[in-house]
């Protein structure tokens, strides 16, 4: 008989932080975040306009470098050096090594233009990881039919629409075999229609137990998608915890503040 798969809480975290600080000048934009996402967890990160998402979740690939805090993957710390304000990353080896790992989507979709929507897929893979192309191509269309864009192969990003692109950069970040999954409002750039395409795709990738950790402004499909959900509120963790619970027996007063006023936007 095949032995079941460990639950979630017996996992180690894939993504780990601990006490993660950063400013920006005199804005200080973290003030001490903490927490991690095991594999195949699913966890969202919601709260108002700069209470410091985007930023908590750029500094996970150190996009933006913490000044002060340790971020690990799959139990590796990323080696740091220096203070802030000129804190850096210190072996740059090791950050192009676990980048390969981190597939991110941003809310724009950063496809090359020049290339055709193909070739954007298969860039990372041929360049970065330096896999053969034949399997590159391969799993490269496999991971367009797989967000339903198969025959905008050869299209350039300039003949897609928007939640075309968007899905086309989510078979970009698929394509590299990530162990994690970073989504920053993937779908604020589109308008209702094209956001539910993009919502249906993270959604299958979450049913399939990918590791995730995604930025939303949409709460039902936090709700819908999430084992977990972080609100931040001016970058603190005000409350964590199941949808069922952040959602549905909401202890902070600023928390049920947001969620009234998400429910009326």
């Amino acid at each position: 008989m095949a032995q079941a798969a460990p639950a979630i809480a017996d996992t180690l975290p894939v993504v780990a932080i601990r006490d993660l600080h950063k400013s920006f000048g005199a804005l200080d934009v973290l003030k001490g975040i903490s927490f991690s996402a095991r594999e195949g967890e699913v966890v969202s990160l919601i709260g108002s306009s700069g209470s410091g998402k985007s930023t908590l979740l750029r500094c996970i690939n150190m996009l933006e470098v913490p000044d002060s805090g340790v971020v690990a993957i799959d139990g590796e710390e990323i080696k740091l050096r220096g203070t802030a304000p000129h804190r850096q990353i210190a072996d740059e080896n090791q950050i192009r090594r676990i980048r390969s790992e981190l597939g991110m989507v941003f809310q724009s979709f950063n496809l090359w233009a020049h290339m055709t929507i193909l070739e954007n897929v298969m860039e990372a893979p041929l360049v970065v990881q330096r896999r053969a192309r034949d399997e590159v191509e391969e799993e490269a269309l496999a991971m367009l039919a797989k967000v339903g864009i198969r025959e905008k192969a050869d299209s350039y990003p300039a003949q897609l629409s928007g939640g075309q692109q968007q899905r086309a950069a989510i078979a970009r970040a698929l394509c590299i075999n990530p162990r994690v999954m970073l989504f920053d409002e993937p779908t604020s750039a589109l308008d209702p229609e094209l956001e539910v395409e993009v919502l249906r795709v993270i959604k299958v990738l979450a049913d399939e137990g990918r590791t995730m950790v995604l930025v939303t402004h949409d709460m039902e499909f936090a709700r819908s998608v999430s084992d977990r959900v972080i609100f931040l509120h001016q970058g603190l963790i005000e409350e964590e915890g199941p949808p069922e619970q952040v959602f549905g027996a909401t202890r902070s007063a600023r928390l049920k503040q947001f969620l009234n006023a998400a429910s009326h936007t």
